[in-house]
């Protein structure tokens, strides 16, 4: 019919879509192919440069053509007078700045544009300043971009406190804009660091400062109190405090290690709890034959580590045939570090400031979980059982993230639970009916002689459980547990109970068995286990199935 306009079907639109694509495909391949062809005969010249500002204008992120055009333009430079290379390297810049506008994020546009600036007689770093506000202006999280403006400011000599105020800028703007809140803490430490003697607490913000950016981080999350941004921020803050750095001789790799006994070092080889740890916190030794010839008196042991230049000290006490060089968690403030009363107040503020923001937002997940590392950091004890409550909330209002939770409310009852042995001073270890979903800090359970780990939802027992080195009785009853790896390596273990767990065992490494541990016998566990795992598991197997009311 006249007069109107003829509608064209879906296929012709593919089809004509198809052959625009084929087209523009076919000239980029042949311009390429002619750039590759003249890089192979080593010409550098301007034509050079057309043809790869014609394939980067269509595609920046073509990293040989940036490489070949960098060859080119110092070809170019050789033969041109200062004022020339000036007009050369502007261009160029124009041209980078066409091509981000094609790709905002190209690599290839950034570390060019950073090589232009250095070759340029007279770069205009204000120019750049401002090529970097725009972009952020358009994207404020182009990490690209926010690299290239640091460089910049350097060679600029832009000051810390204007940059900081640029983070103001942007914060005041978007609470949510996350590479601000990153940049601020790297700013921070240089414009208002702590007074220290030396530069080892350097990293470290000035308490004046801080109250200020806690009073912004308030602002921020009460005013949207779902956003990740600030929240992070202010667990930056809060982790300003001493880094304690202590040397313990579990944690350090076999490498480097020697033993000197009654002042005459001695050659010994060093081993992991477990042959799978390659890298582990808790390394034995056995003296050589002969070396305590006199086990009557105490004698004296001294474990060097070679590459820290560093040592410990221990004795192999009167009638003892082992040593342990260990200090304890508490020792060392490995969960928790005394605070003073100064900043006790401060964290004590903070708590209650999540509290009142908890009381407007009480399915917060943000604030219940700040909430949780600020009692921590108080008095983890104290608060055990508040923050318990705090994480059942939080597995109610995150479901998809509550096995993490259930992870990190397991390692924090273990922590708690250490600092109460070491307290009491006592080798047993108890953490039955916790809702345990992972292990963690075995190494601080070295010494440990009796561990209760029953109705738990644990699944394994992994390598890393040989390194409770003393453990002669463990209860491990009502869990999940499929795989017993770690067991197999505890020299001094004689009672197990395992009792209502899904051991897995391989039967000619092709099939499984998914039963409880007492439906299996000495006889049938002989076959899936090596001899030397048998013998020393059989006699707690007895004592298993002798819990069970059963004889063998």
């Amino acid at each position: 019919m006249h007069g109107r306009v003829k509608v064209k079907s879906t296929a012709q639109q593919e089809e004509e879509k198809r052959k625009e694509r084929e087209k523009k495909l076919k000239a980029f391949v042949s311009a390429r192919d002619a750039v590759l062809r003249k890089r192979s005969a080593g010409e550098h010249d301007e034509e050079a440069l057309q043809l790869t500002q014609q394939l980067l204008s269509s595609n920046p992120d073509f990293a040989t053509l940036w490489n070949y055009r960098r060859e080119v333009l110092l070809q170019l430079e050789t033969s041109r007078e200062k004022d020339e290379v000036q007009k050369l390297y502007e261009s160029e810049l124009h041209f980078i700045e066409a091509c981000l506008k094609v790709n905002p994020k190209s690599y290839g546009c950034w570390h060019h544009r950073s090589w232009v600036n250095t070759r340029l007689p007279q770069p205009d770093w204000t120019r750049e300043l401002g090529l970097c506000d725009r972009c952020l202006s358009l994207d404020e999280r182009n990490f690209h971009c926010w690299d290239y403006r640091r460089v910049v400011v350097k060679e600029s000599g832009v000051s810390v406190e204007q940059e900081l105020q640029f983070t103001d800028r942007l914060i005041g703007s978007n609470f949510s804009n996350y590479s601000s809140w990153h940049y601020r803490s790297t700013l921070l430490p240089q414009l208002h660091p702590q007074p220290a003697p030396d530069s080892i607490h350097s990293h470290r913000v000035c308490e004046e400062q801080l109250l200020k950016e806690y009073e912004l981080a308030h602002n921020a999350f009460f005013t949207d109190p779902n956003d990740q941004s600030a929240w992070f921020y202010y667990r930056w803050l809060l982790g300003r405090g001493v880094c304690v750095c202590s040397l313990c001789l579990s944690q350090a790799q076999s490498e480097g290690l020697m033993l000197v006994l009654d002042g005459q070092p001695q050659q010994v080889e060093w081993r992991s709890t477990h042959p799978r740890l390659r890298h582990s916190p808790v390394w034995l030794c056995d003296l050589p034959p002969g070396s305590v010839s006199d086990i009557s008196n105490e004698h004296n042991l001294t474990v060097h580590w070679t590459e820290k230049y560093t040592h410990r000290d221990c004795a192999l006490y009167t009638g003892c045939a082992e040593s342990w060089c260990r200090d304890s968690a508490t020792d060392q403030e490995l969960f928790r570090s005394e605070l003073s009363v100064e900043k006790s107040s401060v964290l004590q503020a903070e708590l209650q400031s999540c509290n009142q923001l908890l009381e407007l937002e009480p399915q917060n997940k943000w604030c219940l979980l700040t909430i949780i590392l600020l009692m921590r950091a108080l008095d983890p004890l104290g608060h055990e059982k508040e923050t318990l409550a705090h994480f059942q909330t939080l597995k109610e209002v995150d479901p998809m993230r509550s096995s993490y939770y259930s992870d990190l409310c397991s390692k924090f009852l273990i922590e708690n639970t250490i600092l109460k042995m070491e307290y009491a001073e006592v080798r047993v270890f108890s953490l039955s009916n916790k809702n345990l979903t992972t292990l963690c800090h075995l190494d601080q359970l070295l010494l440990v002689t009796h561990i209760n780990l029953s109705s738990n939802q644990l699944l394994r027992l992994p390598p890393q459980f040989a390194m409770l080195q003393c453990l002669e009785v463990l209860e491990a009853d009502d869990n999940a547990i499929e795989s017993l790896e770690g067991l197999y390596h505890l020299p001094k273990l004689e009672e197990v109970s395992l009792r209502n767990n899904r051991i897995l065992f391989a039967i000619q490494s092709k099939c499984f068995i998914r039963n409880p541990f007492s439906a299996f016998r000495a006889s049938a566990w002989f076959d899936l286990v090596s001899r030397s795992q048998y013998s020393s598991l059989i006699n707690s197997y007895r004592l298993c199935r002798i819990m069970e009311g059963q004889q063998i």
